[in-house]
């Protein structure tokens, strides 16, 4: 079984049906950097591009660890590691309250 280190600064509850539990962030935050550029305007609001560059706060791989990062991040390393999935937040696995928020997710996502 892997090793999950939260590297978000918010805690994860995941809901599966081995049974619920939460990840806590494990006090370090991965980041990405990001730039925007301005492609155009639509009734006068302008609309912008992002782009994303390097990332900081990741720990090197270590084996049997899996890492669980923001989508922000996760996006910026599209393709370059094997052990970094962020939660899916999509309406197949996200379970929310009464209130539309966000309350676990039931799997996490890779890119």
């Amino acid at each position: 079984m892997a090793k999950l280190v939260n590297i978000t600064p918010h805690e994860i509850n995941i809901i599966s049906e081995e049974g619920d539990f939460r990840l806590p962030p494990s006090g370090e935050v991965a980041r990405a950097t990001s730039a925007t550029e301005v492609v155009g305007e639509v009734n006068g609001i302008e609309v912008v591009k992002s782009t994303f560059g390097s990332v900081t706060g990741l720990p090197e791989p270590a084996e049997g660890t899996i890492y669980i990062v923001s989508m922000l991040v996760l996006q910026a390393l599209k393709g370059k590691r094997n052990d970094v999935f962020g939660p899916d937040t999509g309406p197949e696995s996200a379970v929310r309250d009464a209130d539309g928020r966000i309350v676990g997710v039931k799997r996490f996502q890779c890119l």
